[in-house]
């Protein structure tokens, strides 16, 4: 069964870097034909995919948050990461690690959760 749990700050200001952190167990982050996603759900409104990570580390961002957001991993910790710059209200969100395959559609396995919250 694997299992993702994503941690970092629940406030953060505007104008700074929000980084939050997931960690897998039950199934390596480089196992073949998987990818690893960061979605979000601001209030009110529908999911919005912000970019993945694949098995062998190359990244893939969606056009709205390409510019200010990067993914990275850390392999010994079975953990990744995303970074979102320059930070806004409009940043507030749940935001959702979760694992996709190239056999499927959507994803399987997604952690519960985390609320960010920016504001000064």
């Amino acid at each position: 069964q694997v299992q993702l749990q994503e941690s970092g700050p629940g406030l953060v200001k505007p104008s700074q870097t929000l980084s939050l952190t997931c960690t897998v167990s039950g199934g390596s982050i480089t196992m073949n034909n998987y990818y690893w996603a960061w979605i979000r759900q601001p209030p009110g409104k529908g999911l919005e995919w912000m970019g993945s990570i694949d098995d062998i580390g190359l990244t893939f961002y969606s056009p709205p948050f390409k510019s200010r957001t990067s993914i990275s991993r850390d392999t010994s910790k079975n953990q990744f990461t995303l970074h979102l710059n320059s930070v806004t209200p409009g940043d507030t969100a749940v935001y959702y690690c979760a694992r996709g395959g190239i056999f499927m559609d959507g994803y399987d396995y997604w952690g519960q959760g985390t609320q960010v919250t920016v504001s000064s």
